[in-house]
């Protein structure tokens, strides 16, 4: 139990440019733009994270497959933003306190109607977004559009494909696992949550 508490500080202790795909150089062609922008959300195990909780949420929804959109639409724009030089306080505190979020929500189901979700999910694209928005900083256009393709591509990817499978799943205590799932998210949101307000 100690070594799965643990294992979230594992990824803090990395160096900050393990948090992007291309060692923390901008990408500088089409294809290390796509790459960036698939890999971004894999990589950083709070982006994933939430993605995976926001799957397994939007899975017994009959909008399953276009909630997610709202995140990566705003995601988008968080990004935007930061290429704009337009700020967005507590950025990687709001991306942590998002993933305990959906962590809580698993782990404890709260009635929220679809477009609250979706209003949550877009809030925290925002500052998701804007927290992906670093790693492409002084890119050209063609590098950024295709960044921005993969990205969403990815984002749509694990999302959808998490409510996929959690809806075609055939569980004996669904209750039980969506419950270790919302444990599993909401230690990765403490354990960032620590890391940046100890930064």
């Amino acid at each position: 139990m100690r070594a799965l508490l643990a294992l979230p500080t594992l990824f803090l202790a990395q160096p900050a440019f393990a948090h992007h795909p291309m060692g923390g150089q901008v990408p500088g062609s089409f294809a290390t733009g796509l790459l960036s922008g698939l890999g971004h959300p894999i990589i950083g195990l709070d982006h994933l994270a939430f993605l995976l909780a926001a799957g397994l949420l939007a899975a017994p929804r009959a909008r399953a497959l276009l909630l997610p959109l709202a995140f990566i639409l705003a995601s988008v724009a968080g990004t935007v933003l930061h290429l704009f030089s337009i700020d967005l306080p507590g950025g990687e505190i709001a991306v942590a306190l998002s993933v305990l979020a959906l962590g809580l929500l698993l782990f404890r189901p709260t009635a929220l109607s679809d477009g609250a979700f979706a209003v949550l999910l877009a809030l925290a694209g925002l500052f998701h977004g804007y927290a992906f928005g670093e790693s492409i900083v002084g890119a050209e256009t063609t590098p950024l559009l295709s960044y921005f393709a993969g990205l969403a591509i990815i984002q749509y990817a694990l999302t959808a494909c998490t409510a996929l499978v959690w809806q075609r799943l055939d569980l004996a205590r669904p209750v039980f696992m969506q419950r270790v799932a919302g444990a599993a998210t909401g230690l990765v949101g403490i354990a960032f949550l620590a890391g940046n307000i100890a930064a």
